[in-house]
């Protein structure tokens, strides 16, 4: 049964891995779900508050990817209609993704494009707009960021209960 275990594990783990990277594959839900697996495994030494730790941070991590382009817009200048804009572009490209294969850039593209059409809907002059575009791409990234360090942490302790 460990030896299973171990299995489940080290592929959640790499699917939480993959997830932080690749838009539509939930990161942090796999990543925590594999770092469950090993605690299951006999031998195990985590604890249920260091579980449930790890699972609030994985939740926050997961909820900070959706917010933080938007707030980035905002942060570089945007508006409430760059916000808004940035928002609707990631909720679209998410379903876009579901419909054609072309994710990551879909995702990277839909707030960064909805930012900037949201702030050119209510005048904003391009050079503003354009700024609180790139607000929401570095928003993006620091979510990718944030997933790509919740993944390896959940790697390191899951090597870390095994070893």
């Amino acid at each position: 049964m460990n030896v299973f275990l171990i299995i489940v594990a080290a592929v959640l783990m790499l699917v939480g891995f993959v997830g932080a990277i690749v838009p539509g594959i939930a990161g942090p839900p796999f990543s925590f779900l594999g770092l469950l697996a090993v605690s299951f495994i006999d031998g195990s030494s985590y604890s249920t508050e260091f579980l449930v730790i790890m699972g609030v941070i994985g939740a926050v991590v997961f909820a900070l990817d959706y917010i933080v382009p938007a707030w980035g817009t905002k942060q570089l200048g945007g508006s409430k209609a760059g916000v808004r804009g940035s928002t609707i572009g990631l909720v679209l490209s998410l379903l876009f993704t579901l419909v054609f294969p072309v994710g990551f850039l879909a995702v990277l593209l839909g707030p960064f494009i909805g930012a900037y059409l949201g702030e050119k809907s209510v005048g904003t002059e391009d050079h503003k707009a354009w700024k609180a575009a790139f607000g929401s791409f570095v928003g993006f990234l620091f979510g990718t960021g944030l997933k790509v360090v919740y993944a390896c942490v959940c790697i390191y302790f899951m090597i870390k209960g095994l070893v």
